[in-house]
Protein backbone atom coordinates (compact mmCIF):
# COMPACT_ATOMS: atom_id res chain seq x y z
CA UNK A 1 0.00 0.00 0.00
CA UNK A 2 0.97 3.20 -0.65
CA UNK A 3 -1.35 5.21 1.65
CA UNK A 4 -0.65 6.16 5.52
CA UNK A 5 -1.60 3.42 6.73
CA UNK A 6 -0.71 0.14 6.41
CA UNK A 7 -2.35 -4.02 6.88
CA UNK A 8 1.11 -3.59 9.48
CA UNK A 9 -0.78 -0.72 11.55
CA UNK A 10 -3.81 -1.62 11.17
CA UNK A 11 -3.07 -5.56 13.19
CA UNK A 12 -0.61 -3.46 15.56
CA UNK A 13 -4.01 -1.02 16.32
CA UNK A 14 -6.52 -4.57 16.96
CA UNK A 15 -3.47 -5.88 19.16
CA UNK A 16 -3.58 -2.44 21.47
CA UNK A 17 -7.11 -2.89 21.39
CA UNK A 18 -7.74 -6.46 22.15
CA UNK A 19 -8.96 -6.44 25.57
CA UNK A 20 -10.41 -2.35 25.34
CA UNK A 21 -12.46 -2.49 22.70
CA UNK A 22 -15.37 -4.72 22.20
CA UNK A 23 -15.61 -7.18 19.49
CA UNK A 24 -19.42 -6.06 18.45
CA UNK A 25 -21.50 -8.61 16.70
CA UNK A 26 -22.65 -9.37 12.90
CA UNK A 27 -26.65 -9.40 13.44
CA UNK A 28 -28.97 -10.64 10.75
CA UNK A 29 -33.21 -10.19 10.87
CA UNK A 30 -35.76 -12.20 8.15
CA UNK A 31 -37.82 -9.39 8.85
CA UNK A 32 -34.75 -6.94 7.17
CA UNK A 33 -34.00 -9.07 4.67
CA UNK A 34 -37.88 -9.15 3.50
CA UNK A 35 -37.65 -5.64 2.92
CA UNK A 36 -34.01 -5.47 1.14
CA UNK A 37 -34.62 -8.59 -0.84
CA UNK A 38 -31.79 -9.96 0.23
CA UNK A 39 -29.92 -11.18 3.40
CA UNK A 40 -28.93 -7.81 5.35
CA UNK A 41 -25.87 -8.39 8.24
CA UNK A 42 -25.52 -5.37 10.70
CA UNK A 43 -22.22 -4.60 12.22
CA UNK A 44 -23.22 -3.20 15.62
CA UNK A 45 -20.91 -0.99 16.38
CA UNK A 46 -23.37 0.68 18.56
CA UNK A 47 -22.61 -1.71 20.94
CA UNK A 48 -19.26 0.08 20.80
CA UNK A 49 -17.87 1.66 24.02
CA UNK A 50 -19.74 5.22 24.65
CA UNK A 51 -22.35 4.01 21.40
CA UNK A 52 -19.74 4.37 18.42
CA UNK A 53 -17.20 3.08 16.41
CA UNK A 54 -15.10 6.34 17.74
CA UNK A 55 -13.85 4.57 21.04
CA UNK A 56 -11.76 1.78 18.47
CA UNK A 57 -9.78 5.32 16.18
CA UNK A 58 -9.44 7.23 20.07
CA UNK A 59 -8.21 4.06 21.86
CA UNK A 60 -5.58 3.42 19.20
CA UNK A 61 -4.43 6.82 18.91
CA UNK A 62 -4.18 7.66 22.47
CA UNK A 63 -2.43 4.31 23.23
CA UNK A 64 0.28 5.33 20.67
CA UNK A 65 1.39 7.96 22.14
CA UNK A 66 4.78 8.26 23.56
CA UNK A 67 4.00 8.32 27.63
CA UNK A 68 5.21 11.54 27.90
CA UNK A 69 3.33 13.09 25.09
CA UNK A 70 0.27 11.46 26.52
CA UNK A 71 0.78 12.44 30.29
CA UNK A 72 0.45 16.01 28.98
CA UNK A 73 -3.08 15.34 27.89
CA UNK A 74 -5.22 15.81 24.38
CA UNK A 75 -7.81 17.86 22.68
CA UNK A 76 -10.15 16.88 19.89
CA UNK A 77 -12.85 18.54 17.92
CA UNK A 78 -16.31 16.21 17.50
CA UNK A 79 -20.18 16.40 17.20
CA UNK A 80 -20.06 13.93 20.05
CA UNK A 81 -19.46 10.43 19.19
CA UNK A 82 -15.82 11.12 18.73
CA UNK A 83 -15.64 13.57 21.61
CA UNK A 84 -16.83 10.58 23.43
CA UNK A 85 -14.37 7.90 22.30
CA UNK A 86 -11.18 10.31 23.23
CA UNK A 87 -13.19 11.00 26.54
CA UNK A 88 -13.35 7.24 27.60
CA UNK A 89 -10.33 6.39 25.64
CA UNK A 90 -7.91 9.83 28.10
CA UNK A 91 -9.93 8.65 31.43
CA UNK A 92 -8.93 5.41 31.20
CA UNK A 93 -4.91 6.53 30.61
CA UNK A 94 -5.07 8.90 33.21
CA UNK A 95 -4.71 11.41 31.11
CA UNK A 96 -6.72 15.06 30.45
CA UNK A 97 -9.06 15.77 27.76
CA UNK A 98 -10.55 19.06 26.08
CA UNK A 99 -12.82 18.45 23.36
CA UNK A 100 -14.25 20.83 21.27
CA UNK A 101 -18.00 20.28 20.05
CA UNK A 102 -20.60 22.54 18.00
CA UNK A 103 -23.11 23.68 19.82
CA UNK A 104 -26.18 22.21 17.80
CA UNK A 105 -24.52 19.18 18.61
CA UNK A 106 -27.24 16.81 20.64
CA UNK A 107 -27.65 17.52 24.32
CA UNK A 108 -26.74 13.82 24.99
CA UNK A 109 -23.94 13.75 23.45
CA UNK A 110 -22.84 17.00 24.85
CA UNK A 111 -23.82 15.69 28.58
CA UNK A 112 -21.94 12.23 28.13
CA UNK A 113 -18.52 13.81 26.87
CA UNK A 114 -18.57 15.86 30.17
CA UNK A 115 -19.37 12.90 32.47
CA UNK A 116 -16.37 10.87 30.86
CA UNK A 117 -14.81 13.88 32.68
CA UNK A 118 -13.86 15.92 29.77
CA UNK A 119 -13.54 19.46 29.64
CA UNK A 120 -16.12 21.06 26.64
CA UNK A 121 -15.70 23.30 24.72
CA UNK A 122 -18.75 24.86 22.43
CA UNK A 123 -18.34 26.34 19.09
CA UNK A 124 -20.58 27.53 16.08
CA UNK A 125 -20.34 25.24 13.54
CA UNK A 126 -21.04 27.86 10.66
CA UNK A 127 -19.46 30.65 11.29
CA UNK A 128 -16.37 29.74 13.45
CA UNK A 129 -13.38 27.05 11.99
CA UNK A 130 -12.61 24.12 14.55
CA UNK A 131 -9.80 23.34 12.94
CA UNK A 132 -8.41 26.10 13.76
CA UNK A 133 -10.16 26.64 17.34
CA UNK A 134 -8.24 23.50 18.45
CA UNK A 135 -4.96 24.01 16.78
CA UNK A 136 -5.06 27.30 18.73
CA UNK A 137 -5.82 25.38 21.28
CA UNK A 138 -3.48 22.47 21.23
CA UNK A 139 -0.58 24.88 21.27
CA UNK A 140 -1.38 26.95 23.71
CA UNK A 141 -1.94 23.59 26.65
CA UNK A 142 0.86 21.45 24.85
CA UNK A 143 -2.30 18.78 24.23
CA UNK A 144 -1.90 16.43 21.27
CA UNK A 145 -5.05 16.91 18.51
CA UNK A 146 -6.32 13.66 18.23
CA UNK A 147 -8.08 14.39 14.79
CA UNK A 148 -11.63 12.38 13.75
CA UNK A 149 -10.89 10.79 10.95
CA UNK A 150 -7.51 12.45 9.23
CA UNK A 151 -4.84 10.87 11.16
CA UNK A 152 -3.02 7.47 10.49
CA UNK A 153 -3.28 5.57 13.82
CA UNK A 154 -7.10 6.71 14.21
CA UNK A 155 -7.57 4.99 10.64
CA UNK A 156 -5.68 2.51 12.18
CA UNK A 157 -7.65 1.70 15.00
CA UNK A 158 -11.23 2.25 13.09
CA UNK A 159 -9.83 -0.53 10.73
CA UNK A 160 -10.20 -3.25 13.22
CA UNK A 161 -13.39 -3.16 12.49
CA UNK A 162 -13.23 -4.53 9.24
CA UNK A 163 -10.73 -7.04 10.41
CA UNK A 164 -13.89 -8.58 12.58
CA UNK A 165 -16.22 -8.06 9.81
CA UNK A 166 -13.73 -10.18 7.45
CA UNK A 167 -13.67 -12.59 10.27
CA UNK A 168 -17.50 -12.67 10.95
CA UNK A 169 -18.68 -12.92 7.77
CA UNK A 170 -16.26 -16.17 6.87
CA UNK A 171 -17.85 -17.37 9.64
CA UNK A 172 -20.98 -16.99 7.94
CA UNK A 173 -19.85 -18.27 4.64
CA UNK A 174 -20.00 -14.89 3.25
CA UNK A 175 -17.30 -14.34 0.89
CA UNK A 176 -18.15 -11.43 -1.82
CA UNK A 177 -20.10 -8.81 -0.25
CA UNK A 178 -20.85 -5.07 -0.85
CA UNK A 179 -20.11 -3.03 2.93
CA UNK A 180 -22.04 -0.25 3.32
CA UNK A 181 -20.14 2.30 5.92
CA UNK A 182 -21.26 5.17 7.48
CA UNK A 183 -19.46 7.83 5.74
CA UNK A 184 -18.46 11.44 7.52
CA UNK A 185 -14.87 12.20 6.96
CA UNK A 186 -13.86 8.69 5.92
CA UNK A 187 -11.83 7.42 8.84
CA UNK A 188 -14.11 4.33 9.06
CA UNK A 189 -14.77 3.84 5.86
CA UNK A 190 -11.36 4.32 4.40
CA UNK A 191 -9.94 1.93 7.54
CA UNK A 192 -12.55 -0.99 6.66
CA UNK A 193 -11.91 -0.88 3.21
CA UNK A 194 -8.28 -1.84 3.43
CA UNK A 195 -8.88 -3.74 6.14
CA UNK A 196 -11.15 -6.02 3.56
CA UNK A 197 -8.45 -5.51 1.04
CA UNK A 198 -6.25 -7.55 2.87
CA UNK A 199 -8.48 -9.84 4.80
CA UNK A 200 -11.50 -10.06 1.92
CA UNK A 201 -10.76 -9.09 -1.16
CA UNK A 202 -13.98 -10.04 -2.69
CA UNK A 203 -15.61 -7.08 -0.50
CA UNK A 204 -16.62 -3.56 -2.11
CA UNK A 205 -17.16 -1.05 0.83
CA UNK A 206 -19.47 2.01 -0.53
CA UNK A 207 -19.81 4.76 1.65
CA UNK A 208 -23.11 6.11 2.56
CA UNK A 209 -24.16 9.77 3.36
CA UNK A 210 -27.06 12.42 4.12
CA UNK A 211 -28.40 13.91 1.08
CA UNK A 212 -27.05 16.98 0.42
CA UNK A 213 -24.00 16.03 2.72
CA UNK A 214 -22.90 13.76 -0.30
CA UNK A 215 -19.39 15.30 0.23
CA UNK A 216 -17.53 11.73 -0.66
CA UNK A 217 -19.84 10.28 -3.69
CA UNK A 218 -19.05 13.82 -5.31
CA UNK A 219 -15.47 13.67 -4.85
CA UNK A 220 -15.70 9.79 -5.59
CA UNK A 221 -17.15 10.87 -8.93
CA UNK A 222 -15.38 13.72 -9.70
CA UNK A 223 -11.62 12.15 -8.51
CA UNK A 224 -10.93 15.21 -6.53
CA UNK A 225 -11.33 16.26 -3.59
CA UNK A 226 -15.16 18.32 -3.60
CA UNK A 227 -16.73 20.05 -0.23
CA UNK A 228 -20.55 20.31 0.81
CA UNK A 229 -22.11 23.77 0.48
CA UNK A 230 -23.72 23.66 4.09
CA UNK A 231 -22.51 22.51 6.86
CA UNK A 232 -25.94 22.07 8.53
CA UNK A 233 -29.05 21.55 8.04
CA UNK A 234 -29.30 16.94 8.51
CA UNK A 235 -30.51 15.18 11.66
CA UNK A 236 -27.19 12.79 10.48
CA UNK A 237 -25.33 14.99 12.77
CA UNK A 238 -22.38 12.30 13.35
CA UNK A 239 -20.94 12.60 9.86
CA UNK A 240 -21.43 15.96 8.46
CA UNK A 241 -18.12 16.79 7.42
CA UNK A 242 -16.60 19.47 4.95
CA UNK A 243 -14.89 16.97 2.99
CA UNK A 244 -12.96 14.41 2.69
CA UNK A 245 -9.66 13.87 4.81
CA UNK A 246 -6.70 14.36 3.03
CA UNK A 247 -5.42 10.84 4.19
CA UNK A 248 -8.78 8.91 3.57
CA UNK A 249 -9.60 10.14 0.29
CA UNK A 250 -6.55 8.85 -1.69
CA UNK A 251 -8.19 5.49 0.18
CA UNK A 252 -11.43 5.84 -0.60
CA UNK A 253 -10.92 6.76 -3.96
CA UNK A 254 -8.62 3.36 -5.03
CA UNK A 255 -10.68 1.10 -2.73
CA UNK A 256 -14.79 2.30 -2.76
CA UNK A 257 -17.18 1.40 -5.24
CA UNK A 258 -19.94 4.26 -5.98
CA UNK A 259 -21.24 6.37 -2.90
CA UNK A 260 -25.12 6.27 -1.95
CA UNK A 261 -27.26 8.77 -0.36
CA UNK A 262 -30.30 8.62 1.79
CA UNK A 263 -33.10 10.94 3.34
CA UNK A 264 -33.28 12.39 6.94
CA UNK A 265 -36.52 10.25 6.95
CA UNK A 266 -35.46 7.00 5.42
CA UNK A 267 -32.30 7.15 8.39
CA UNK A 268 -35.60 7.50 10.83
CA UNK A 269 -37.18 4.55 9.30
CA UNK A 270 -34.09 2.36 9.43
CA UNK A 271 -33.69 3.26 13.40
CA UNK A 272 -36.93 2.58 14.04
CA UNK A 273 -36.11 -0.85 12.37
CA UNK A 274 -33.38 -1.70 13.83
CA UNK A 275 -35.15 -1.23 17.20
CA UNK A 276 -38.56 -3.61 16.53
CA UNK A 277 -36.53 -5.79 14.53
CA UNK A 278 -32.79 -5.97 15.75
CA UNK A 279 -33.26 -4.78 19.43
CA UNK A 280 -30.49 -2.05 19.03
CA UNK A 281 -30.47 1.66 19.18
CA UNK A 282 -28.99 3.82 16.21
CA UNK A 283 -29.15 7.77 16.26
CA UNK A 284 -29.35 9.12 12.55
CA UNK A 285 -26.22 9.18 11.32
CA UNK A 286 -25.51 5.69 12.47
CA UNK A 287 -28.28 3.98 10.36
CA UNK A 288 -27.53 5.63 6.98
CA UNK A 289 -25.92 2.56 5.87
CA UNK A 290 -28.89 0.40 6.82
CA UNK A 291 -31.26 2.86 5.21
CA UNK A 292 -29.24 2.29 2.04
CA UNK A 293 -29.26 -1.18 2.47
CA UNK A 294 -33.62 -1.46 2.87
CA UNK A 295 -34.49 1.59 0.65
CA UNK A 296 -32.12 1.74 -1.89
CA UNK A 297 -31.66 -2.12 -2.89
CA UNK A 298 -32.02 -1.45 -6.39
CA UNK A 299 -28.24 0.58 -6.40
CA UNK A 300 -26.47 -2.29 -4.78
CA UNK A 301 -25.46 -6.28 -5.98
CA UNK A 302 -25.38 -9.68 -4.54
CA UNK A 303 -27.08 -11.89 -1.98
CA UNK A 304 -25.75 -10.30 0.80
CA UNK A 305 -25.06 -6.50 1.65
CA UNK A 306 -23.59 -5.60 4.70
CA UNK A 307 -24.47 -2.51 6.68
CA UNK A 308 -22.09 -1.03 9.52
CA UNK A 309 -24.13 0.46 12.27
CA UNK A 310 -22.03 3.04 13.25
CA UNK A 311 -23.47 5.02 16.30
CA UNK A 312 -26.37 4.99 18.87
CA UNK A 313 -26.41 8.08 20.67
CA UNK A 314 -29.63 9.50 19.83
CA UNK A 315 -31.64 11.71 22.17
CA UNK A 316 -35.16 10.22 23.15
CA UNK A 317 -37.41 12.75 21.69
CA UNK A 318 -35.81 11.96 18.28
CA UNK A 319 -36.23 8.23 18.92
CA UNK A 320 -39.46 8.39 19.14
CA UNK A 321 -40.28 10.93 16.56
CA UNK A 322 -38.30 7.44 14.31
CA UNK A 323 -40.61 5.09 15.83
CA UNK A 324 -43.69 7.07 15.01
CA UNK A 325 -42.66 6.78 11.54
CA UNK A 326 -43.33 2.64 11.17
CA UNK A 327 -46.41 0.09 11.59
CA UNK A 328 -45.81 -2.11 14.58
Amino acid sequence: MSEAVTITDIDAAAARLNGHARRTPLLNSPFLDEIAGRRVWIKAECLQHTGSFKFRGAWSALSALDEDTRKRGVIAFSSGNHAQGVAMAAARHGVAAVIIMPSDAPQLKIDNTRALGAEVVLYDRVSEDRDAIGAQMAEARGLTLIKPFDAPMVIAGQASCGLEIAAQAANQGIDTAQVLVCCGGGGLTSGIALALEARAPNMTVRPVEPEGFDDVARSLRAGRIERNPALSGSLCDAIITPQPGDLTFPILKRLCGPGLSVSDEEALRAMALAMLRLKIVLEPGGAVALAAALFHKEKIDGEDVIAVASGGNVDPALMTRALALVDT
